[in-house]
């Protein structure tokens, strides 16, 4: 296992995408977890999805925080002060936004997961992707560049970014029919423009390391799931659509496979990589690339199966619900894949860690939080 290099305790730690799903859990563990942290949030707060789950999960981190600062309109201090957690509403694609909050906060850990999600939606919507995933990813690598500037080896109170974790995605495997997927790989072949902006930002995080001694860690997630998740996602969607009577679609007549990973522990996986920045490798580059999923493929029907079961026992669905009068099977749709599955033994043999929550008691706990939520 890697040696930690870095505490979080007392650290300044930048979150992009704070708002988000796998952002906002991960903040509120660190304040949970780490004494004295100080941590600046920043999202868009765009309207992908439904704005209100993105306030409520500000909200829930600030009643972590609830005793220190003054409440925003978010919940949350919306200006730089003295609490566990400030936020900042704005987007990383602002050059000037992205450098006042750099300059402000002075961050020593940035860990960027804005990104505008979803492959389906690349496909209509290209601007979005190239706007967030390009320009915004481009001006958080110039921002940590230009941390280390004007340091004094000798004196100095912030010495910069010691490490900078950002969101990848399965997705970069695109074609690739070797399974599971491994970070040996090449991934050359993505069959989407989400797929490609992601590998972009390896490739952008690879050369700025390189150039200007940035350590600096990529996440492959691999389909991330759990309570107050994302919208667009399929157990989200599907129970949406089952709950008002919709008809659901399943592609590729079901027969994919996706390793889906419960929240928790992507988030348990980040904050692993967080504390221990990689060392210069073969290549005299500061960089390395991890999955993180569940390394346990599961079949569409089966997940459809078990995702009915726990909405009949949560009560989001009655009893005698019928399930096949509402599901449809229908072709692959441009720019999905068959298979998703993770190597992640470089993560287990370097952190002594591996997702292992079982999908029907990761969704267990979405379809008791659904019910709660959406009756409240």
């Amino acid at each position: 296992m890697l040696d930690k290099n870095i505490d979080l305790n007392g650290k300044r730690v930048l979150v992009t995408g704070a708002a988000g799903f796998i952002g906002a859990n991960l903040c509120m563990e660190l304040v949970k977890r780490y004494k004295d942290i100080r941590i600046l949030g920043i999202d868009n707060m765009n309207d992908y999805y439904d704005v209100g789950i993105k306030k409520d999960r500000l909200k829930a981190i600030a009643e972590l925080v609830k005793d220190n600062g003054q409440a925003g309109e978010y919940g949350v201090c919306e200006t730089i002060g003295s609490s566990d957690f400030v936020f900042y509403k704005g987007s990383i694609a602002d050059r000037s936004f992205v450098d006042k909050a750099f300059a402000e906060f002075k961050p020593e850990v940035v860990v960027n997961l804005a990104a505008q999600a979803g492959v389906r939606y690349s496909i209509e919507n290209p601007d979005a992707y190239i706007e967030s995933n390009i320009i915004g990813f481009y001006n958080i690598l110039e921002a940590c560049r230009h941390s280390y500037d004007g340091i004094d080896a000798d004196n100095a109170d912030y010495r910069g970014v010691e490490h900078l974790v950002y969101a990848s995605s399965s997705s970069v495997y695109g074609s690739n029919k070797k399974i599971p997927y491994s970070t040996d790989d090449k991934v050359d072949n993505p069959v989407s423009l989400y797929a490609a902006t992601k590998k972009s930002n390896e490739l952008l995080a690879h050369s700025y390391s390189k150039l200007y001694g940035i350590p600096s860690t990529g996440l492959r997630f691999f389909t991330v799931y759990g309570p107050a998740g994302r919208p667009d996602m399929a157990y989200f969607g599907f129970t949406s659509k089952l709950v008002k009577g919709e008809t659901i679609k399943i592609f590729n007549y079901g027969n994919c496979k996706r390793d889906f990973t419960f929240v928790t522990d992507i988030v348990e996986g980040v904050i692993n990589v967080m504390g221990t920045a990689p060392s210069e490798n073969e290549n005299g580059v500061k960089y390395k690339v991890y999955n993180i999923g569940n390394n346990d493929p599961v079949n569409l029907l089966d997940f459809v199966d078990i995702l009915q079961q726990e909405l009949i026992s949560a009560g989001v669905l009655p009893q005698d619900y019928d399930f096949e009068a509402h599901k449809e099977l229908v072709p692959m749709q441009p720019g999905d894949v068959e298979v998703t599955y993770a190597d992640v033994t470089p993560l287990q043999e370097d952190f002594g860690f591996k997702p292992s929550t079982p999908l029907r008691d990761g969704l267990r706990s979405f379809a008791k939080w659904y019910k709660q939520y959406y009756n409240n």
